[in-house]
This record gives structure tokens, C-alpha cells and sequence, in this order.
């Protein structure tokens, strides 16, 4: 078994989607217009902004199968997003497309071939590197979720909830 293994990528972002789906649900509705600073993003935000990147990803990924990046327009792409961010307003809809498109992502991942995520996707200059395995950026998409994760995690602190991984662990050792 070669580390691309369709099946744990599947298995491995459905975890992570998972814990994202609880601190979204248990961080109140009234509390997703909280920013921790005026130049962060709400909560609210960030949620919607996990969403679209993985929806995004899995129409690059799984139905155009892009093969380069060369002569893309990374802005127009940039506000496509803030655009679709911008359409997740309320609690509901942000959970809905969080559970929706985690689990589209997770199925294209489930059958997608080892030819496939070894595939190069060449980028221009002067983006470095100059290209990229399709493995590597569908590493990405958990790997920006779990950045933003965190930070949703800080800010259930800021907001005297304790997160739910750290209640887990707390049971453990109890």
C-alpha cells in the first residue's frame, strides 16, 4: 500500500470535516458574527470560507480535472470565492454546505486513482513551485481546514466555550 491511498484521504478528511462540523455546531448562531479582532474574520466567515475552498477544490478536482494553472486568473478566482463566502449567511446554510460538500470532497477522494494524484499541475511564474502533484493539493484542502479549525478553536476560547477535543481528551485522562 503506497501512501496514496485513495481511502485514507477520504477517511482522514472526513475526521477533520467532522471535528469542524462540531465546533460549528456548538459555537452558538449569535456568536458567528464575533471576530476576535476588527481585521479578523468572523466566525461565521471562516466557516463559510472551509466550505467554499472545498467546494471549489472538488470543481476543480473531481469536474474539470484541471491540468495546469498556467494563464489562470487567480483574482477573478479570489472574488468568485468572497462571492460565494458571501452567500452563507446563517448558521443553517453554513452547516449545510459544510456537510454537503465535506462529503462530495470525501467521495471524490474515496475513488480517485493513484495516476491521478500523481499527476503534475504546473503553475505560472512566479508562483514556486512550478508545479505541483494533484496528491499535494488535495493534501491542502485539510490542511487549510485544520488551520482555520484552530483558530475557531481559539475563539470558542474567547468565547468561554471549552472545545470539544479538549473535553475529549479531559475525559480521558479523568
Amino acid at each position: 500500500m503506497t501512501y496514496y491511498a485513495a481511502k485514507e484521504l477520504a477517511r482522514g478528511f472526513r475526521t477533520v470535516r467532522k471535528n469542524t462540523l462540531i465546533v460549528a455546531e456548538e459555537i452558538p448562531e449569535n456568536k458567528y458574527s464575533f471576530r476576535p479582532t476588527p481585521a479578523s474574520r468572523s466566525v461565521g466567515e471562516i466557516l463559510a470560507h472551509i466550505a467554499v475552498v472545498a467546494r471549489t477544490s472538488y470543481e476543480s478536482h473531481a469536474v474539470r480535472k484541471i491540468k495546469t494553472h498556467v494563464g489562470v486568473d487567480f483574482s477573478a478566482l479570489g472574488r468568485q470565492r468572497q462571492e460565494l463566502e458571501q452567500q452563507l449567511v446563517t448558521k443553517a446554510q453554513i452547516l449545510d454546505a459544510l456537510k454537503r460538500g465535506g462529503e462530495a470532497w470525501a467521495g471524490y477522494l474515496d475513488g480517485v486513482s493513484e495516476g491521478e494524484l500523481a499527476d503534475q499541475v504546473p503553475f505560472p511564474e512566479p508562483i514556486e513551485p512550478r508545479s505541483k502533484s494533484r496528491f499535494e493539493m488535495i493534501l491542502s484542502v485539510k490542511e487549510h481546514e485544520m488551520h482555520h479549525r484552530a483558530q475557531l478553536m481559539v475563539i470558542e476560547r474567547l468565547l468561554g466555550l471549552v472545545p470539544h477535543l479538549t473535553r475529549e481528551r479531559q475525559a480521558r485522562k479523568a
